[in-house]
């Protein structure tokens, strides 16, 4: 008669020290925005309208025209939590530092939104507007068209073409810069080939992110229209405010506090708000898939 043995009765083996961790998407505001940490909820930055220059036979004399000074602030209108609750028993008993792993992932869970948050904020805001030919960026023959007619959209200002041009795409849209990279002549198809998507081309910094976070949505005080969209501009003229970054908090249960509950809360949160100032609006552009 053969032995059964109990489950319970083998050896184990853990691959990591903690819980496996759920897949992370990529995170790209702070690349492309000045961040402000500070305590402050409200960042003012006005700016003086412009006067025109005007060319006249000499003559001696000049005609002043009015200049005004208009305010433009940030304000810090939105927060960003996520929480959960570790029992007693759970956090006694268990092999992992569960605490540390929700904080972990919670402090990642709200780091996400608040740049799901920015994104889509600029994006709603951006002035320029682009519609791609059919087939937007999976077809490999639009993108050198793509990119050089955005770029032809901030080209000629001080804070354009020479200062950092980027563009947010989402993951389905690499089709076709893949394809256009590995076609590309000598070097730069070569280097596609044996190191996989390059993050740049043509001078433009390309940042990816998942499928879905451009939406059509309520976040907060947004209301975005962004779905079917992607986001081309210049580094670092947009700002977003997150006093003190995202912070967490491990809560315990109080007694008769009426949660049935033992152990701790443990929670995660953020205050955000974001900006383009107004004279850099221009060089945003909000581009539609065809």
């Amino acid at each position: 008669m053969a032995n059964t043995l109990s489950t319970y009765s083998l050896r184990h083996k853990y691959f990591m020290s903690n819980l496996q961790q759920a897949l992370q998407n990529a995170l790209v505001a702070e690349k492309i925005c000045k961040v402000d940490n500070t305590d402050l909820k409200t960042i003012e930055n006005p700016y003086i309208t412009a006067t025109t220059a005007t060319i006249q036979a000499v003559a001696g004399t000049y005609t002043s025209s009015a200049m005004t000074v208009t305010d433009d602030a940030l304000s810090v209108d939105d927060e960003v939590f996520d929480a959960t609750h570790v029992y007693d028993f759970e956090s006694r008993t268990s092999n992992f530092n569960l605490m540390a792993d929700f904080l972990e992932e919670l402090i990642y869970r709200v780091s996400h939104k608040v740049d799901q948050f920015v994104l889509n904020k600029i994006l709603d805001v951006a002035t320029g507007s682009y519609t791609t030919p059919a087939g937007g960026f999976t077809t490999a023959a639009n993108i050198a068209v793509i990119i050089s007619n955005l770029l032809s959209k901030v080209a000629g200002f001080r804070s354009g073409v020479a200062s950092n041009p980027f563009l947010v795409i989402e993951s389905t849209d690499i089709v076709g810069f893949v394809q256009a990279q590995v076609a590309s002549g000598y070097s730069y198809a070569d280097a596609a080939l044996n190191n996989g998507f390059i993050g740049n081309y043509a001078g433009v910094k390309i940042y990816v992110i998942r499928t879905g976070t451009f939406v059509t949505a309520t976040l907060g005080t947004l209301t975005a229209v962004n779905s079917g969209r992607r986001l081309f501009g210049i580094s670092n003229l947009a700002t977003y405010a997150s006093p003190r970054g995202v912070q967490y908090k491990e809560v315990d249960v109080a007694a008769g506090s009426g949660t049935g509950r033992t152990g701790k809360e443990v929670v995660a949160y953020g205050l955000i708000g974001a900006k383009v100032w107004a004279p850099h609006l221009p060089l945003f552009v909000d581009i539609l898939i065809a």
